[in-house]
């Protein structure tokens, strides 16, 4: 009997090295056994940067789609199912096609130590190399100068979304150092896009930018992007668009627009796919309101909203987000990994929400366990307690405040648990 993907992902996990190094030696020995599927993909968009990055790639797609192209997109980590890292020419990869590449990537690599990213990452380079397409969107999984998709000579476009702290265990713990990385995917020649920087991050991209002869289109500088009037105003050498604001909830959604508008832009695209850019991009757990599931009927009256944010930016972010919805009680469910500044993520919740009941993340080795995150959300003035399950923890919340908003945040791995048991 044919393996099924998630025996050949389960694998997959056995292969990895003892010690974490970020290389991309191991990714390069297995792309050459595959006579090198890298070399033979449509253009390529590679993007990379701490926040913003999934949901510029999503805009980005919607906008390429909109005027008829098909586009395969690579994105990480996945929520629910696996597959959904992999889109083949607009459709999620189908457990067939999966399997079939995840098994020749794990036959051709043999026992050779590999991380599940990187062996992952080649398989869905693999599958790509084979479908017919006209655009390929690459989202970086850690950094970008040694991540396994920072394998393409000459991609059509580079893009840095918003740089801040985040991963500082590999990839360093300042903003410069972060953003070096970052800046690892610019290419010689090839066009970057860059989104608001910190002047810190900002410096080190553009000695980068200047060193390879990159042609930077940077926000403030070659574009501009504004919220007035409740419209979206962008603006470049080109001229100006006066468009919707992103479907995708969020101030800071547009300034993710802008990076996307941008992009589409200088790939020749017109107004009418920038605007489907704006108006029908998909993000699942980015600030998503859940409308139908078994979490959502057990919240009824209260409402449900996923985020996936984990890191201070993406706190500030949320919170700034809160602010923006109709005034209602907002009530926070949380769980997040060890590795994650919990302290710097929730200090700008405290000013938005009224409580934080604290979950650990089931069937996760990494979680902190749900009484650390109720101690850490006191610490920053939440009023906080603890609840064996994100179940009860609805159940208590829509019990005491039928009218709440109920956010459930910290972790996209606590998203992909909620989306799979909301789907039950």
């Amino acid at each position: 009997m044919t393996a099924t993907s998630d025996v050949i992902l389960e694998r997959m996990m056995a292969l990895h090295p003892k010690v974490i190094d970020l290389t991309l030696a191991r990714v390069w020995t297995l792309l050459a056994k595959l006579d090198h599927p890298e070399k033979r993909l449509p253009p390529v968009i590679h993007l990379a940067g701490t926040n913003g990055k999934g949901s510029t790639q999503a805009m980005i797609r919607a906008g390429l789609e909109a005027d008829q192209a098909k586009v395969h997109a690579y994105t990480s980590p996945h929520l629910a199912r696996f597959h959904e890292r992999i889109r083949l020419a607009g459709d999620l990869i189908t457990e067939e096609a999966l399997t079939q590449v995840l098994d020749r990537c794990y036959g051709a690599n043999g026992t050779d130590p590999i991380t599940y990213f990187e062996i992952t990452t080649v398989a869905a380079l693999l599958a790509f190399s084979e479908t017919p397409a006209d655009y390929t969107l690459l989202e970086v999984g850690l950094g970008g100068r040694l991540d396994a998709t920072n394998v393409i000579d000459k991609p059509a476009l580079t893009i840095i979304t918003p740089v801040d702290l985040d991963h500082q265990q590999f990839l360093g713990d300042t903003l410069a150092k972060i953003a070096a990385e970052k800046a690892g995917i610019i290419k010689r020649g090839v066009p970057c896009v860059v989104g608001p920087q910190h002047e810190e991050s900002m410096d080190v991209i553009e000695n980068v930018a200047a060193r390879l002869g990159a042609p930077l289109y940077a926000y403030g500088q070659q574009w501009h992007v504004s919220a007035e009037h409740e419209r979206l105003i962008y603006q470049d050498e080109r001229g100006l668009l006066d468009l919707p604001l992103p479907n995708l909830p969020g101030p800071h959604q547009v300034m993710n627009a802008g990076a996307a508008i941008a992009a589409l832009r200088l790939l020749g695209k017109e107004e009418a796919a920038c605007e489907a850019a704006v108006t029908r991009a998909y993000w699942p757990a980015r600030m998503e309101k859940l409308t139908k599931g078994a979490l959502v009927e057990m919240a009824l009256p209260a409402e449900l909203w996923l985020d996936g944010g984990h890191n201070p930016a993406a706190g500030r972010v949320l919170a700034q987000t809160l602010s923006a919805q109709p005034p209602r009680p907002t009530h926070l469910i949380c769980g997040m990994l060890n590795t994650k500044d919990i302290d710097g993520y929730l200090a700008p919740l405290a000013k938005v929400a009224q409580t934080l009941t604290a979950v650990s993340i089931p069937d996760e080795p990494n979680t902190i366990p749900a009484q650390d995150t109720a101690d850490a959300a006191m610490r920053v003035g939440l009023q906080a307690s603890v609840a064996q399950s994100v179940a009860e923890a609805i159940r208590t919340i829509r019990d005491t405040t039928p009218n709440a908003r109920i956010l459930i945040c910290g972790s996209l791995y606590l998203a992909g648990h909620v989306m799979r048991e909301n789907a039950v």
